[in-house]
């Protein structure tokens, strides 16, 4: 699965939970290092967010805040062939730190590829903005600013 989508500025709060290590260790798992401590969001529309809505149903994500029409198209779409990694959440001073799902992927621009995940949080205010984590700071690396169309090939 492919998904095209718009880099786009989020909340600036993603660091305060790529940060913690419990996340840290089950992301070195995945990604075979540590993961960068912030993510990179991607805006996506149409076909993509459809693809997109299908991977959170599989994280088993209500897609509730979805049009019917897209939760519907999602439906019909086979997405037992992508690997889900399960993120556990913890419990720190009274604090809930909840859990999310990872796929791993590949992250295009240009002639560039960079081995990634999709992360899709449990609780989140998102419905059509993927966030991609990878070791390396991804805006950095790429020289991405909002605005530029970049591309997600989930393995």
């Amino acid at each position: 699965m492919r998904l095209t989508g718009t880099v786009s500025s989020g909340l600036g709060r993603a660091h305060i939970f790529m940060a913690q290590s419990h996340y840290q260790e089950q992301f070195k798992h995945m990604l075979g290092g540590t993961a960068w401590p912030g993510t990179l969001n991607l805006t996506i529309q149409g076909q993509d967010l459809v693809n997109y809505i299908a991977l959170r149903k599989k994280s088993g994500i209500d897609t509730l805040d979805a049009s019917d029409k897209d939760r519907s198209a999602a439906a019909q779409l086979d997405v037992s062939m992508y690997e889900a990694h399960r993120i556990r959440g913890f419990l720190r001073d009274g604090v809930s730190f909840g859990g999310a799902t990872a796929f791993p992927a590949i992250l295009e621009s240009g002639d560039m590829t960079v081995e990634c995940a999709i992360l899709i949080p449990d609780l989140t205010r998102h419905t059509d903005v993927v966030e991609v984590i990878a070791c390396a700071f991804l805006r950095e690396k790429l020289s991405l600013e909002d605005d530029y169309v970049i591309q997600i090939l989930v393995k």
